[in-house]
């Protein structure tokens, strides 16, 4: 698998969600998906039980900006106490992906949905929550979410055994899955919100994954 999966193919695939994101935001912008996305939120409303309101909503908890804050922190230190600077170095694409995120939110005519369709039961404010903005696109959440679990995943990928990434892998993509449906299902984000701050978080959180080395051109410094 990691014969057929290059960094060079890599980068190609970051490079096209980048590009993906640059088009559906101007998509977006000339509100191409209005009706699409109101009808998907009724639907995934109708369907989806009034008891998920409580475990979606933890997820507006682990998505903030103070709890994935931490997480990247984390991973920063780790990455500085395995010496992989590079990769340490890229992980601050993460700022940068959440400054494009402010633009859009500021100048992306895109209003967030109306507070009816909120089903959120926690009320936990952290300070950062009283930031507002004038629109939703794209949603912060889904970048930052996308931009560590996609990270993870290359770093995963390179670094560990087959069985590892057969167990850790698919736990990556079920958070980052949940996290997307509770965006929209507790009518934070609109859909296209969501998918936009995918298409952001997750083109530079690869493109910060590719520097990770390889096991068998690890940096990590030889044991005496």
């Amino acid at each position: 698998m990691n014969k057929l999966i290059t960094k060079k193919s890599l980068f190609t695939i970051a490079c096209l969600l980048f590009v993906s994101f640059i088009y559906y935001s101007y998509l977006v912008a000339k509100e191409k998906f209005s009706q699409l996305d109101f009808d998907l939120t009724v639907k995934l409303q109708d369907k989806i039980p009034a008891k998920f309101d409580l475990p979606f909503s933890f997820f507006s908890i682990l998505g903030s900006v103070e709890v994935t804050g931490v997480i990247w922190f984390l991973v920063l230190i780790t990455l500085l106490i395995k010496r992989f600077w590079l990769s340490a170095l890229a992980l601050f694409l993460l700022p940068l992906a959440l400054a494009i995120e402010l633009f859009g939110k500021l100048f992306v005519h895109h209003p967030a949905p109306p507070y009816l369709f909120y089903r959120g039961v926690l009320d936990v404010q952290f300070p950062l929550n009283f930031t507002q903005t004038d629109y939703s696109y794209p949603s912060g959440h889904e970048t930052r979410t996308a931009f560590l679990i996609v990270f993870l995943m290359s770093f995963f990928f390179f670094r560990q055994n087959f069985f590892s990434k057969l167990l850790i892998q698919p736990l990556l993509v079920g958070v980052l899955l949940i996290m997307t449906i509770s965006r929209i299902y507790l009518g934070e984000h609109w859909t296209t919100d969501v998918l936009g701050g995918f298409l952001i978080g997750a083109s530079f959180g690869l493109f910060a994954g590719i520097t990770v080395p390889k096991k068998t051109e690890t940096n990590e410094a030889p044991s005496t």
